[in-house]
């Protein structure tokens, strides 16, 4: 009840006044017949798939491919970015794009674009979107664009023409950029009157990947919901009335680090329009909201809740904000499903912490606006997948661990919230807050751990009329804030090389590096013999800047002819090595890292002497570094296979690291696994391994690839022909489908073992949940395997002995306990944090557990025993006084306490003391108890007086309280106790 009387006061979201009911929408006149919203997302890729040749291209999954700038994908451009910044692999399908369209799935709700705090307030926002999108890479530019999209919208669609205004680019004096007058001249010829073409500046139409990148002027499309008017004022002029549909921007800068602009050397074209912005025009809506991509879903919240049907109600009008709480629900769900399906589990951190706010939000208005029960909002799922699921088919694919994830989210929130209000309550009782100050740590505790809202705070503390320390909380704020962006800079990576840089290349007929080498090796009587590598200085690099020399000491980027190093790619560690110059043999220029880009391969290097264009190099590779790559590689795949077959086809790749001295493999399970598991899936590796089953590698066309049944992939773009890898049978037989059992099969750029024996074995030392639904494991393999196994023998039998002994007769003493608790506790940090066979730490830990759990109860019962003997001499000793302060001879604080214990209860109406000398650390312990009601003197304050004496410190309540400190002479500390107490009773 008491939540529900927080949430009844939650009302701090608003909007403009006003009421939208379905009744008063308004189509435009002589349109086509209303299409759905599945018809017209068709429909535009349609139109360019057959009338002007695009490839329709899927979209990409929510969570961004390699790039730490994004939390979610939040443009149609995203997956492209490659292609306009010159990075693109020249071999895979993606470097082939001239024409391409698609629906791309996007999400607001982070980072530079975040949409999150405004959904529901107003009838088009969401944190889930989808946008429509054409793009042209070097092939048409602004002329062919504007009539595309001109055609598509008002012959296709069928949207009168003087429902449209155009905005174009009108210049900038300050940048020293010109008005767009090629665009405006091509929207004239297309007949857009010239008092519907209107110029805006840089904030409208001038559109920029970043603070540095390809760039260029942008002309949109807006449309007039009410029609019959001159609404040219009310263009950019955030009027729901008049709305952009769609974003033609035409990337024809680069947008230097010193902010100039450079002529980019290809044109492109990248458009994007907002699905349900669309839909609601062609279905003669004004809101998103009463379009048939939601709908369905408000009815289906309306059937699970206890209030009024969905009104369309905004600000004032919308009692209660049941309106609002509709939207937000119904944005949410679909956010959180898309998410979830596409591997991203409310979490922590970045986007995962993100997916945790949007789910409790609408967690929060579910319950309590709505006042569905629990469990309604995962029951929603069904409905989304009904109405995105023929696009985007992993919907229905993962429908169930969708409602699982939600629900069991659902619940922990809530528990949260009741763990949360508990801690507030308990520092507002505190003494240390009486001065209306709430500490702002508190606060941002919970909202970072527990995920309390920050709203839900103050109107709690609001109630108790406590503010929180507001410029604290904002110092916090900020800092966690500057963290978060610093771990996803978008910058690009220490000599990454822009796309002016690639291009000048190009331009100077710099021939892509020829890496063929880092596969050509053989096994030669049991060893692995690398090739020798010799290659021509092609260019250098400091910074972005081509040089033809670079002096001794400076850090550069080279490319070679041809390497035979590994560059970091599809989750594999680069190689370690280094180069000699001919004619300076004796001097090693060290090999940093590698990478690749745009076909190149950059080997960062500190010149340890002078370097230049044409010098001929050696490189050596650190071949040790390079083994242990492999193997981890190799064994990273039959991890993958053995994880399948145990766990069976549902078990999805979501990421994988290999070094040289371990592997990492995230995946996707219900939960954590079993002892049992564990064990069966290193016993199924381990048995690949021992049989030495040969490793083959074949290129092969990917579109034939994808055909191999059992083919393991993840989400990347893959280079054409692909490299196939496979245990025991070779890609060319199965491409003929001769075979028909299971077997390690994937797509891998990655340089593998060529017989499996080389792993040696393989230990699986951790495995732990890293959201809910996604788990990550870290092996182990050849003599680090083996010195794993080694120390869970060694643990184990320390186990065994421990168990012996406190299974035997009980300790005679509690020194003795107490010696025996701690060797548990020791041994249990010895257990967690040792490489050791997971599925023998998860047994251990089991162990020890109940060890823990019997050694604190001997401890406890001695610890009660010893505390009443005491109790009976010092009564003999003092008998009853209104003060008794004295010496007890223990070590242990809780002997201490359970004595005083001992004691208040044979004389309820003392004020008990007592403080002990601790042998080991010399310190001294405090304890006391008063009279339950005591007037003059609290337990707190007594302690805490005596221990500051003390040097030391103390807490507690009214009636009992502890603390430590230190003194030369304990005599005049107790002294010095007594007679504090006795003044404050007598007064």
């Amino acid at each position: 009840m008491m939540l529900k009387t927080v949430f009844r006061r939650l009302r701090t979201f608003g909007g403009p006044p006003g009421l939208l009911s379905a009744g008063s929408a308004r189509s435009f006149g002589g349109c086509p017949p209303e299409l759905s919203a599945s018809q017209i997302r068709s429909t535009f890729l349609d139109f360019f798939r057959e009338k002007h040749e695009h490839l329709v291209v899927p979209s990409s999954p929510v969570r961004p491919r390699g790039d730490p700038s994004l939390l979610f994908v939040n443009a149609g451009m995203n997956q492209f970015k490659p292609v306009f910044l010159g990075t693109v692999d020249p071999r895979c399908e993606m470097a082939s794009y001239r024409r391409v369209v698609n629906s791309q799935k996007c999400v607001r709700a982070g980072g530079k674009h975040n949409d999150l705090d405004d959904v529901g307030r107003d009838l088009y926002h969401h944190t889930f979107f989808e946008m429509l999108g054409n793009w042209s890479f070097g092939d048409y530019f602004k002329e062919e664009a504007c009539q595309m999209a001109w055609s598509l919208l008002t012959e296709h669609y069928g949207i009168p023409a003087d429902r449209l205004y155009v905005s174009y680019f009108g210049g900038d004096a300050a940048s020293g950029l010109p008005a767009d007058e090629e665009t405006r001249q091509i929207w004239l010829d297309v007949g857009v009157p010239p008092g519907r073409l209107l110029p805006f500046g840089l904030k409208e139409n001038f559109w920029e990947m970043g603070d540095s990148g390809p760039c260029g002027p942008c002309t949109e499309i807006h449309y007039d919901y009410v029609g019959g008017r001159d609404a040219a004022v009310l263009v950019n002029a955030d009027s729901p009335e008049v709305v952009e549909i769609w974003n033609l921007v035409f990337m024809q800068y680069n947008r230097e680090a010193d902010h100039s602009l450079r002529q980019l050397p290809q044109l492109s074209v990248d458009t994007g329009m907002g699905l349900e912005r669309l839909v609601s025009v062609l279905q003669g809506k004004r809101s998103n909201y009463d379009t048939d991509l939601f709908a369905p879903l408000l009815h289906a919240i309306q059937q699970r809740s206890q209030v009024r049907p969905y009104g369309g109600r905004t600000g004032a009008a919308d009692t209660g904000q049941v309106d609002l709480a509709y939207r937000v629900v119904a944005d949410h769900i679909r956010t959180l499903s898309v998410c979830i399906a596409d591997g991203v589990h409310p979490g922590m951190s970045g986007a995962e912490l993100v997916l945790r706010r949007i789910l409790r939000r609408a967690v929060r208005f579910s319950v309590e606006v709505l006042q569905a029960p629990q469990g309604a909002l995962a029951s929603l799922v069904p409905t989304v997948a009904h109405i995105l699921g023929d696009a985007y088919p992993e919907l229905h694919r993962e429908a169930s661990r969708i409602v699982d994830i939600i629900n069991e989210s659902e619940a922990h929130f809530l528990s949260s919230l009741q763990q949360g209000s508990r801690l507030i309550q308990r520092t507002l009782s505190r003494k240390d807050y009486t001065q209306e100050v709430f500490p702002a740590s508190v606060v941002w505790s919970l909202h970072r751990d527990l995920g309390f809202p920050l709203d839900l705070v103050d109107l709690m503390l609001e109630e108790r009329g406590v503010q929180v320390n507001r410029q604290e909380l904002d110092r916090l704020i900020k800092e966690n804030n500057k963290v978060a962006v610093e771990l996803r800079s978008g910058g690009p990576a220490p000599g990454m090389l822009d796309v002016l840089s690639l291009a000048e290349l190009q331009r100077l007929g710099v021939p892509h590096t020829d890496d063929d080498l880092k596969y050509r090796y053989s096994l030669e009587h049991g060893r692995y013999v690398f090739p020798a590598c010799s290659a021509t200085v092609l260019a250098l690099y400091t910074g972005q800047t081509l040089v033809s020399e670079v002096t001794e000491g400076t850090h550069c980027g080279v490319i070679l002819d041809q390497t035979c190093f590994y560059s970091e790619q599809g989750g594999q560690s680069h190689d370690r090595g280094y180069f000699t110059r001919d004619g300076l043999q004796d001097v090693v220029y060290s090999v940093d890292t590698v990478f690749q880009v745009g076909g190149y391969v950059v080997h960062q290097v500190t010149a340890a002497d002078s370097l230049k264009t044409g010098d001929q190099v050696q490189l050596h590779l650190d071949q040790a570094h390079r083994l242990s790559c492999m193997v981890k590689h190799t064994a990273t795949h039959i991890l993958n296979f053995a994880l399948r077959k145990v766990l069976g086809p549902s078990v999805q790749q979501r990421g994988s690291h290999v070094s040289a001295d371990r592997l990492r493999f995230d995946f996707s399970v219900k939960g954590p696994l079993s002892v049992s598991q564990l064990q069966q899936i290193e016993s199924c590796v381990n048995n690949i391994v021992s049989a030495n089953q040969v490793v083959h590698s074949q290129e092969v066309p990917l579109q034939r690839a994808r055909t191999i049944s059992g083919l393991r992939t993840v989400d990347e773009v893959y280079p054409d022909p692909v490299r196939v890898v496979s245990v025991e049978v070779p890609a060319s037989a199965l491409l003929d489908g001769m075979m028909d059992r299971e077997m390690s099969v994937e797509l891998c750029c990655g340089t593998h073992l060529l017989q499996t024996g080389a792993i040696e074995d393989l230990v699986i030392v951790s495995e732990r949940q890293m959201v809910k639904g996604i788990s990550r494991i870290v092996a182990v393999t050849g003599e680090e395997a083996m010195r794993a196994r080694e120390m869970g023998q060694v643990l184990s039998q320390d186990v065994d002995s421990l168990s012996t002994r406190l299974s035997g007769s009980s300790p005679s003493c509690l020194e003795s306990a107490q010696r025996l608790a701690k060797e548990v506790g020791i041994l249990s940090d010895a257990v967690d944090n040792t490489p050791i066979p997971q599925w023998q730490r998860r047994e251990l830990q089991g162990r020890l557990r109940a060890l823990q759990r019997s050694s604190n109860t001997a401890v406890r019962k001695l610890e009660t025993r010893e505390a009443a003997v005491r109790a009976q001499d010092l009564l003999k000793k003092n008998s009853r006084k209104d003060v008794l302060v004295d010496l007890v001879e223990t070590d242990s604080l809780s002997v201490v306490m359970k004595t005083v214990n001992h004691l208040s209860a044979a004389v309820p109406l003392s004020h008990v003391m007592l403080l002990a000398h601790q042998r080991h650390s010399g310190k001294v312990l405090c304890a006391c108890q008063v009279p339950k009601g005591s007037p003059s003197l609290t337990a707190s304050d007594w302690a805490v007086a005596v221990c500051r004496r003390l040097g030391g410190s103390a807490g507690g309540s009214v009636v009992v309280a502890q603390g430590t400190g230190s003194s030369r002479d304990i005599r005049e500390a107790l002294s010095w106790a007594e007679e504090f107490a006795c003044q404050k009773t007598q007064q």
